[in-house]
């Protein structure tokens, strides 16, 4: 288990915690942070804000921000996930930023798909949910997608696969935008692994429910990493990663788990 952040990435981004957006700037992108980037990763997002700005966006990051609700809804407490939702909502529209990035495909899901088509909101919110499930994106459909970008002037030296998140290869249709940015990595070699679109098994609460389902899983998506002869295994989702990096560390495996974020935004190692 990765070291718990007491102050969450509010701690990392004081130059961010700006009320408004600089008047001047031609890209303005409101962070959007997940729960585990928050508590548990907050170098990834800060790895996210180098990248992004690297392309000249201001970035900008509300501390008011909270859950999007996904965890409550996919336990089956709606009614929680809509006072969630109702307050992001409240959070980010109209709030000056052109895009809402996340560095997350499960949680953009959450907001872009779930918002409207399962999460009953009430009607003086359903104006809202359009206009702020136009606007957030995944960090690499926001950089490929949108930006038109293929490469971040990245480097990094090492054999990388990917694994392929649920949400966001089914709900999102993101597969190739992280690899297209990957191959442009200065040092970096791109090495597929069999099944990379196969469920790690994390799945939330899943993983805990059904934990004896959920290891075989993770220990076959493990299989299939160690196929691949990679340094590294890369996703757009925390969350993913760190299932799969408690199974490596368990195997006794020298391989890493490093968010894309880490890889565009880092140190090159």
């Amino acid at each position: 288990m990765p070291e718990l952040h007491s102050f969450g990435i509010s701690r990392f981004c004081a130059t961010l915690l700006r009320p408004v957006f600089h008047q001047e700037a031609v890209v303005k992108v409101s962070l959007f942070i997940p729960c585990i980037t928050d508590q548990l990763y907050p170098e990834s997002g800060m790895n996210m804000v180098r990248v992004l700005e690297r392309t000249g966006a201001d970035v900008r990051y509300d501390a008011k921000q909270t859950c999007c609700g996904q965890p409550a809804f996919n336990t089956g407490y709606h009614d929680e996930s809509r006072d969630m939702a109702l307050h992001f909502l409240d959070i980010f529209d109209g709030d000056g930023s052109d895009y809402i990035v996340a560095p997350s495909g499960s949680c953009v899901t959450m907001v872009k798909v779930f918002y409207g088509s399962l999460l009953e909101l009430p009607e003086e919110y359903r104006e809202k949910a359009e206009r702020v499930r136009s606007r957030v994106h995944e960090f690499t459909s926001f950089l490929v997608d949108v930006l038109g970008k293929n490469s971040v002037g990245a480097e990094f030296h090492g054999r990388v696969t990917v694994h392929d998140s649920c949400h966001a290869l089914r709900e999102l249709r993101i597969r190739e935008q992280p690899r297209l940015l990957l191959r442009n990595v200065k040092g970096l070699e791109l090495v597929e692994m069999d099944a990379a679109d196969v469920c790690c098994g994390f799945g939330g609460t899943f993983a805990v429910k059904h934990a004896s389902v959920s290891t075989a899983m993770t220990e076959e998506k493990v299989e299939s990493i160690l196929r691949s002869g990679a340094d590294v295994v890369t996703g757009v989702d925390s969350s993913c990663l760190m299932n799969i990096s408690g199974m490596l560390k368990r195997r006794g495996s020298a391989v890493r788990c490093m968010h894309i974020a880490d890889i565009l935004g880092g140190s090159g190692s």
